[in-house]
């Protein structure tokens, strides 16, 4: 299993430093113990409700590569402390990275309300999702029925003539303003056809190919 040691304390002063060479000692022997192969040591001295961590972002970085199995820490404390603690292990349990401590001499156990916090956070997630795609499912409805037609938009969905998916078709998305859809409407159009855009992206194209038309007037 490959593994990341955190190590956190609350400041710079010189007697934490103590506090965390002896917390790398502990988890380096616990990862030995455990059979597990370390990929990296990272230390911060900041406060446990502060996000602002370099060497935590510098460990999301890498369990964003996918090739982090768990996290070491001395307690859940050290990962961090408040909103923050539960935010990070709602990560990793959805990176599917496993978290072990010293304090429970394994993987780690949350408390029963830090279980039903993540388990609302979840719901409120899979509710967001929900939404997201009925708001694209009623925008693409609306589009298609005031005349969209994808694909005559999309080279690999059968049109060689057609634009390739990483750019965006703005005659369509104007087409489709002058049909009455919102920007938004329009941008979940754009999403459920695989154009990563925003609703900021799809009015900013809108207005610059409205200026360039007044311009040529």
């Amino acid at each position: 299993m490959e593994v990341i040691i955190y190590c956190r304390v609350s400041t710079d002063k010189q007697a934490q430093e103590t506090s965390l060479a002896r917390q790398e000692e502990e988890l380096a022997a616990a990862a030995g113990k455990w059979g597990f192969h370390i990929d990296s040591i990272i230390h911060d001295q900041s406060s446990g409700y502060d996000l602002d961590r370099p060497g935590l972002l510098e460990m999301l970085d890498k369990i964003s590569t996918g090739a982090i199995d768990a996290v070491l820490v001395q307690d859940e404390t050290r990962l961090g402390r408040g909103n923050a603690k539960i935010a990070l292990i709602h990560l990793f349990f959805k990176e599917k990275v496993k978290l072990y401590s010293l304090a429970h001499d394994g993987e780690l156990q949350i408390s029963e309300t830090d279980s039903m916090l993540l388990n609302i956070i979840g719901m409120i997630e899979e509710y967001q999702r929900k939404l997201h795609n009925i708001k694209i499912r009623r925008g693409m409805k609306r589009a298609v029925a005031k005349g969209y037609r994808p694909e005559q938009n999309l080279k690999n969905r059968g049109n060689i003539n057609g634009r390739d998916r990483k750019d965006i078709p703005v005659k369509e998305i104007v087409r489709l303003r002058q049909n009455k859809l919102t920007f938004e409407e329009i941008a979940s159009v754009m999403k459920g056809f695989g154009y990563d855009v925003s609703k900021a992206t799809v009015h900013r194209r809108y207005q610059e190919y409205m200026d360039q038309a007044d311009t040529h007037k």
